[in-house]
């Protein structure tokens, strides 16, 4: 840099200052506190979380917070423009030196030409750290159009993103249903539906695609979970319909026709029957394991009629016991009986460490993503008793996934405008209890205000997956390797 530059820079600074100025000794104090969006206060945060960038709300013509930990030590941040964001370096230096601790964010606003300070709010940091990436589908918040999906990366220390699989790649294509075998991205794969269709299988830079539908089949492989072991992943197989409101408030309903399990050997490449309903009396989906593999929980609802009422159809928790060894399962047994209540039982899923499971509850049917009513509930499989987690809205809830530590809980929430489904975070402690949870922070905290597309199955990630846009293209392009139907 010149000595002009060098000069100019300074005086632009200066003039910065003098015109934000700070606060000094004779300010004035409130207790009211300050309206920041997004809201991030009173909340259990990880220590390795990105900064939580955010926008004073309250008028002001200049602003200031100060953050500091248990030992008064901090930083402080100025902005004449509102938006609050804090240094990664110096936020992640203090969140590290406050594991188990408080921080406390002091707010300064400049309001005709007097300083007011805010009443200060804290945030607890916990000791528990979150997995490094979270992964999710973003997709228009509709169900007309399916030119734009991507899947994509976000590292969670920080802001930096990246695209996984983008469907412009491979001609538009549909590409849905990610799923890791607990959050390792040696085992992970995707839908992809259309001409190039087929399931793709993802290890490190391999990735093999598979036909998985053979002519014993009804339907074709839907909603995945893998074996903890990563020799199977069970499906479900289901016929699917969707159905158009004229009248109600909702727009559209989705629901199934009949649904089956079905589970694939991934070193065989077989598909086999899950023979847990050898009468055809039930309409079984979203399986998930057990963390040991020796359970198999499920969905289940009556097998409609042909005149049925989609409001009628109430799916319950089941699960059945496996043995990984002959690859067989014993009779079912029910789990929650959310019919007896009125309700419907959708997307379990269990804790690494087993004790706690998550699902999602709402009137009727399977596809709560559309359901104004579906909250998170919990339920503690020592004993089957089921709570209501905390932190759930007026709007959906739905599509949630643990971290590999089970203290952190990722849902998809139509919270903030009842349309468009974003990442929020939520502690959960020893107890199964949950914590307020926070959206997922971004560089510019009005990222949300524009941003226009839904956050589709956010799943935490320990590592990368980092196949290539070619490598993608090459696999999509062959011919898919054909599954056998399992013979015994």
């Amino acid at each position: 840099m010149s000595i002009r530059g060098f000069y100019i820079l300074v005086i632009s600074s200066i003039f910065l200052w003098s015109c934000t100025g700070t606060p000094g000794d004779d300010l004035k104090s409130t207790e009211t506190l300050p309206h920041i969006k997004p809201d991030y206060t009173a909340l259990t945060i990880p220590f390795n979380i990105a900064p939580l960038n955010f926008k004073v709300v309250d008028e002001n013509e200049a602003c200031v917070v100060k953050v500091v930990g248990a030992d008064d030590q901090g930083f402080t941040v100025q902005s004449k423009n509102s938006i609050i964001q804090f240094p990664e370096r110096k936020w992640k230096k203090l969140l590290s030196e406050n594991k188990g601790k408080e921080i406390s964010f002091q707010v300064f606003v400049k309001q005709s030409g007097k300083w007011l300070k805010l009443k200060s709010f804290s945030n607890q940091v916990s000791a528990q750290e979150i997995d490094p990436y979270l992964y999710y589908r973003l997709l228009y918040p509709g169900y007309e159009s399916w030119t734009e999906i991507s899947i994509v990366e976000r590292s969670l220390d920080s802001f930096k993103e990246k695209v996984v699989i983008e469907n412009n790649v491979v001609g538009q294509n549909c590409v849905n249903c990610h799923a890791f075998n607990n959050q390792n991205s040696d085992d992970f794969m995707f839908h992809m539906r259309g001409n190039l269709g087929g399931t793709y299988f993802a290890d490190g830079d391999d990735l093999k695609k598979v036909n998985l539908k053979t002519p014993e089949m009804q339907n074709g492989a839907t909603y995945p979970r893998w074996h903890p072991s990563g020799k199977f992943v069970a499906f479900s197989s289901n016929k699917v319909v969707q159905q158009f409101h004229s009248m109600d408030n909702k727009k559209i309903e989705v629901s199934d026709l009949n649904s089956s399990l079905v589970m694939y050997d991934v070193a065989k490449n077989e598909m086999m029957q899950v023979p847990v309903d050898p009468d055809k009396q039930f309409m079984d989906t979203y399986p998930e394991w057990s963390p040991d593999g020796r359970y198999l929980y499920f969905c289940r609802a009556k097998q409609i009629a042909e005149d049925y009422d989609y409001q009628d159809t109430k799916y319950n928790l089941c699960r059945a016991e496996f043995d990984p060894e002959t690859r067989s399962f014993n009779a079912p047994e029910l789990v929650f009986d959310a019919e007896a209540i009125g309700k419907s039982v959708s997307f379990p899923r269990i804790s690494p460490k087993g004790d706690v499971l998550v699902f999602t509850l709402h009137d009727y049917g399977c596809f709560s993503i559309w359901h104004k009513e579906a909250d998170l509930y919990s339920i503690d499989l020592a004993d089957f008793q089921v709570t209501k987690c905390e932190g759930n809205s007026d709007f959906t809830e739905s599509y949630h996934s643990w971290s590999t530590n089970s203290s952190w809980l990722v849902f998809s929430s139509k919270r903030d405008d009842g349309l468009t489904a974003r990442p929020y975070i939520s502690f959960v402690d020893e107890n199964g209890n949950t914590s307020k949870p926070f959206i997922l922070p971004q560089k510019d905290p009005e990222f949300y205000d524009e941003f226009i597309k839904t956050f589709n199955i956010p799943e935490f990630a320990t590592a990368d997956v980092h196949f290539k846009p070619g490598k993608l293209r090459s696999t999509a392009n062959k011919q898919a390797v054909q599954a056998s139907w399992a013979t015994n």
